[in-house]
């Protein structure tokens, strides 16, 4: 369910602000966004897995504080990131 080090640069590479950049809001929201998609689907076919489901949960949470962050400080890079990541409707 964790990333690998080549896809983890590579949402980097995808997300990042500056050339140096690899802890912005905007990458840590993909890389979240990322490991909610694969834990999702571990879900749905390990339905009994209550542990995984918690951890699901925080980084739900987590992703939900980072983007109302992102919200209060940039309509518009919260806007960008929701439509990149083709999340919230």
């Amino acid at each position: 369910m964790s990333l690998d080090t080549t896809e983890k640069q590579q949402l980097i590479n995808t997300h990042q602000t500056h050339g140096t950049d690899t802890g912005s809001a905007e990458v840590q929201v993909a890389m979240l966004s990322e490991r909610i998609n694969r834990l999702s689907g571990h879900l749905q076919q390990n339905k009994h897995d209550f542990s995984s489901r918690q951890g699901l949960l925080k980084m739900i949470g987590r992703r939900k504080r980072l983007l109302s962050y992102m919200r209060n400080k940039s309509e518009q890079r919260y806007s960008d990131i929701i439509a990149k990541l083709g999340i919230r409707g």
